[in-house]
Formats: C-alpha cells, sequence, structure tokens
C-alpha cells in the first residue's frame, strides 16, 4: 500500500480527495497492526527516547472513538493515554489557548492520543468566532478584531509548538479522518434510529451540519497551512470505518518504523552476573 498519498505534502483540496476507500480483510489485518504497535510501544517505553502524539480530527461520526477503541486495544493500557477536549474550563480559559493540550502531553515511551485537538481553536472558533472572546484576550474587544490574520497567527503558533516537541523528543502525527456529508446523514439516522444509539445524538449535531462547507474550507486552510515534515498531516478516507482504521494504523506503524527503537543494553557490570543471578534465583 502506498502511504504517501495520504500524507499531505503539497497544497490540496478536500473536494477532491475520496472519502471512500475499501481494503479487503481490513478488519483480519488490523489485528496484526495492533500486536505491532503494542510491541512497538513496548520498545519506545524500554528505550525511553521518544514520546508519540497522535492526533485525530473529524467532522461529527466520523469515527475517532471508535477507532481508538480498535486501534489501540492491544497496546499496554499504561502505555496509551487518550485526552478528548472539550469545551474550555473556567480554568483553562485564565491560560493561553495551548496551555491544556501542552498539561496532556505524553511522557517518554508513551502514546498520546488527542481525540480532538489544539485545533479546534482554529476551526470551532473560526466557525464560530463569538467563542474567542471568552478566551479574553488583549485588543479582541469584538467579533470584528478576529479575522483571517488572527487565525493564520494562531496556526503559526502551533506551527512553533509542534516543531518544538519534535525537537524534544516528540513525535508528531496528526490524522484528518475526511467524511462525506451523505456518509454522515446515514450515521446520525443510525443514531436516531437505533434506540441503543439515540444517546449519542445531540440537535447540535444538525446546527452544525448547516455549517459544513464552511468546516470544509477551514479544515483545508488548516491542513495546507500546518502539514510540515516534523509534524505531518494525513487525509484518512473515513466513509469506511474498518478501512479507515487499517489504514491509520498502517501508517502508525510504518511511521513509528523509521525511528529504530532499540530495547536498551544491559551494562558490562550486570551482564557479566547474570548466571551469578540465576545461581542465587535457583538455589533458594
Amino acid at each position: 500500500m502506498n502511504l504517501e498519498k495520504y500524507k499531505i505534502s503539497k497544497k490540496i483540496q478536500l473536494q477532491k480527495i475520496n472519502t471512500k476507500e475499501v481494503v479487503d480483510n481490513a478488519e483480519k489485518k488490523l489485528k496484526k497492526l495492533r500486536k505491532k504497535l503494542s510491541k512497538i510501544q513496548n520498545t519506545m517505553y524500554a528505550e525511553g527516547k521518544y514520546g508519540a502524539l497522535i492526533c485525530l480530527q473529524g467532522m461529527d461520526t466520523s469515527g475517532k472513538d471508535s477507532l481508538i477503541r480498535e486501534v489501540f486495544k492491544d497496546v499496554n493500557a499504561r502505555g496509551v493515554e487518550v485526552h478528548s477536549f472539550k469545551v474550555p474550563t473556567e480554568l483553562e480559559l485564565k491560560h493561553d489557548f495551548l496551555w491544556r493540550h501542552y498539561i496532556a502531553l505524553p511522557a517518554k515511551g508513551k502514546l498520546g492520543v488527542f481525540n480532538r485537538t489544539h485545533y479546534e481553536n482554529v476551526l470551532v472558533t473560526r466557525v464560530h468566532p463569538e467563542y474567542i472572546l471568552s478566551e479574553n484576550i488583549p485588543n479582541i474587544k469584538s467579533i470584528k478584531d478576529i479575522n483571517d490574520e488572527f487565525y493564520h497567527d494562531r496556526m503559526e503558533r502551533i506551527n512553533q509548538f509542534e516543531n518544538h516537541l519534535a525537537k524534544n523528543g516528540t513525535i508528531v502525527l496528526k490524522f484528518f479522518l475526511h467524511l462525506s456529508k451523505e456518509e454522515q446523514k446515514n450515521r446520525l439516522l443510525r443514531r436516531l434510529n437505533l434506540p441503543q444509539k439515540n444517546w449519542k445524538f445531540s440537535e447540535g449535531d444538525l446546527k452544525e451540519r448547516k455549517l459544513w462547507n464552511k468546516y470544509q474550507d477551514c479544515y483545508e486552510d488548516v491542513l495546507n497551512r500546518t502539514s510540515k515534515e516534523d509534524a505531518p498531516w494525513f487525509v484518512i478516507p473515513a466513509d469506511d470505518k474498518p478501512s479507515a482504521r487499517f489504514i491509520l494504523a498502517e501508517i502508525l506503524v510504518k511511521e513509528f518504523e523509521k525511528y529504530n527503537f532499540k530495547e536498551p543494553v544491559l551494562s558490562k557490570k550486570v551482564a557479566d552476573r547474570i548466571e551469578e543471578f540465576k545461581a542465587q534465583l535457583n538455589n533458594e
């Protein structure tokens, strides 16, 4: 599989990128990848040089929650940390827009998954600029003060943030789950038609759906401005969930393999005494 085709390395137009790709036996193939991912994380932890930040963005119903469950289920529970970012709290609003994300970053040896990310600050707030006013930023007195320049500057701050992470041992990989409007409609209807799924439905989903085109424009701008070599974006066709999970997992494994993680070698002092330690245990 040519995984480079999912990576944003030049300017893209979202409407020209497929939202559906079907991989044969995707679920079966994913099981094998999960084992590889688990082994990689164990070795990453033992080496202790790198951590990994996996960012997931996508429209409502794009499958972020189920993807996290299926892709990372074989990773040691202590080796993966998932953070879902909702509306900022009163405390979070007293800090800069990146603060709550910075304190949630993974330690070296761990996989950190952001389900919705720091990019919400240039996506949702760009569609709803009134949200910015709650940040109480100096020189921002009204919505009139919030323009494209404001968001482009904020994106540059994000680029700098991610560059800093990469230089200090955090592997940053970002995934946009590219869903079609028709498939979102089907998934929302499923939530309404199946009683056991009703709890997932929110009237707000329909209000946000009406802003579909505006969100797509904002995503396209973000993807083009913030996909960097040290923190690339990948666009994952999301209409077929099993295939989307497999493709993302395959990219993770291939990207991590580039780092050639290795378990530390025992010091000569300890290695020379292995037989002695065995004898002590066997003679108890």
